[in-house]
């Protein structure tokens, strides 16, 4: 049986264990290069993740959108205007290289605490970028709380069959 991938051909998922070189650059990982070839040339953005100590990494094409929404918020709303600063007054557009790697700069590798050893998780259309040590930690904490009393769980959850 043939199986049709569809859309979810172009979701990303997983988690790869990365190293930054001397110079803060990271090699995507080979299962994606040819999706962010085919789909934004190579070219994406990373920005910071506003809940978490990451970073978020979006192909182009998929940042261009949320741009958009972004500068439609309003800014004589306080918590808008600092969603919109902090998400695009860091985003930082990258390129793979021939070798499929991309440069993080410095201003988001401190504020994400990256150094040699990063975890990288597909999330759908972008990827988030964790410090290992980090990650580690954080998985160890909502593994921890993941058993969810059903009073608490979130309606768009009450459906989920796994």
């Amino acid at each position: 049986m043939d199986c049709q991938l569809g859309e979810n051909k172009k979701l990303f998922r997983g988690v790869a264990e990365l190293n930054l070189d001397a110079k803060g650059r990271m090699t995507m990982p080979t299962r994606y290069r040819e999706r962010l070839m085919d789909s934004c040339a190579g070219r994406l953005v990373i920005t910071i993740d506003i809940a978490e100590k990451c970073l978020a990494i979006y192909p182009l094409n998929e940042w261009e959108p949320i741009q958009q929404k972004l500068d439609n918020l309003s800014s004589f709303n306080t918590k808008s205007a600092m969603v919109k600063r902090m998400l695009m007054g860091n985003a930082t557009d990258v390129e793979m290289d021939g070798n499929g790697r991309i440069l993080i700069p410095p201003k988001l590798r401190k504020h994400a605490s990256l150094d040699k050893k990063v975890v990288m998780t597909g999330q759908g259309k972008k990827f988030e970028l964790w410090d290992e040590e980090s990650w580690d930690a954080r998985s160890e904490a909502w593994q921890a709380d993941a058993v969810i009393d059903a009073g608490e769980m979130p309606a768009e959850l009450e459906n989920l069959s796994l």
